[in-house]
């Protein structure tokens, strides 16, 4: 097993009191898998990345469960083998590339700092050469003459390769991609996208892909785990989860995606009702069921499980379509 997250739970100090941003999250991660990670904003995505990477802020802790690399605690590192994690083993790429640039700094001065921060006696020569075939890997036209160019002189999804290509530098068995394309148009985003399975091919690289869109997740992921509330909602094979959701979430985000040939102007979106939890006083039981139809009493009080394993409960299982919960069959 490449990754292992168990039963992760990651809290922050506010003024208001502790929020629970992340509340008991397991999955795993295997070698050249893509794992699609999908829920509103606010869900614990994105925390649950930055955790796996161990780069939450001052008052973010993780409080409970624990994160595993090829069987080793990363909890546990000291910090001498979290630089050797962080990189080299897995490494992250950011939703807004221009934020993650110095703006007084050259492209071939970031390459330098990134591969000198874990190689501090690579040649000069060596540096120049590794930079242009990073950026000629992830296809950034001229490679030479862009070293010299600044992060304003590029555009986002040339930023958002550049990044890629740092992130890449290290040589990571595990690439996290944390909404790589939300700020990039439709074309623009598909090319990300290509460049990353191409990537993913060619180094055998597992990905975790973090997205609110689930239209395009479905078209890359091998597996998916749907969040909300800090939660697992649902995870599984991405083709069992898309053509049979166990979740009455699961089958609301998949409501509300136009399919091929349907128009905004002429097929309403479904929507879901109500907002999302306040993470600062977590209720009990499944965080859907304040907005969910088929929600019951046993839902309010303590979190139904994925699977149906005896307990009957009113989660949509495979082979139940009730009618109007999200239905646009």
């Amino acid at each position: 097993m490449l990754l292992e997250i168990d039963n992760l739970k990651v809290e922050f100090a506010t003024g208001q009191g502790p929020l629970h941003a992340v509340r008991g999250v397991t999955f795993e991660l295997h070698e050249g898998e893509v794992l699609g990670v999908v829920g509103e904003s606010g869900s614990g995505k994105s925390v649950t990345a930055h955790s796996i990477l161990r780069l939450l802020p001052g008052n973010g802790a993780i409080t409970g469960g624990d994160i595993r690399f090829r069987g080793s605690s990363v909890l546990a590192y000291p910090p001498r083998a979290l630089r050797s994690y962080r990189g080299p083993k897995v490494s992250i790429i950011f939703q807004e590339p221009g934020r993650s640039f110095d703006p007084i700094y050259t492209i071939g001065k970031a390459l330098e700092e990134t591969l000198r921060a874990h190689n501090p006696e690579m040649p000069e020569a060596e540096v120049q050469a590794r930079s242009i075939r990073l950026l000629k890997e992830t296809h950034v036209p001229y490679a030479e003459q862009r070293l010299h160019n600044y992060p304003h002189q590029f555009s986002g999804g040339l930023l958002q390769r550049i990044m890629i290509a740092l992130a890449l530098a290290s040589d990571p068995d595990v690439l996290i991609a944390d909404e790589p394309t939300t700020a990039l148009d439709v074309t623009i985003q598909a090319q990300i996208i290509d460049l990353l399975l191409e990537l993913k091919s060619r180094r055998n690289l597992a990905i975790v892909f973090i997205t609110h869109n689930l239209a395009l997740i479905s078209e890359i992921a091998d597996r998916i785990l749907v969040m909300y509330g800090g939660l697992v909602m649902e995870y599984g094979a991405a083709r069992e989860v898309l053509d049979r959701p166990r979740h009455p979430y699961t089958r609301a985000l998949l409501a509300s995606i136009l399919s091929l040939g349907e128009h905004y102007s002429e097929q309403a979106l479904q929507t879901v009702r109500g907002g999302t939890p306040d993470p600062r006083r977590p209720e009990p039981g499944c965080p859907f069921a304040p907005r969910c139809p088929l929600a019951t009493a046993q839902c309010r009080e303590a979190v139904p499980p994925l699977l149906e394993d005896g307990t009957q409960h009113r989660c949509i299982v495979p082979g139940e379509k009730p009618e109007g919960l999200y239905a646009r069959d």
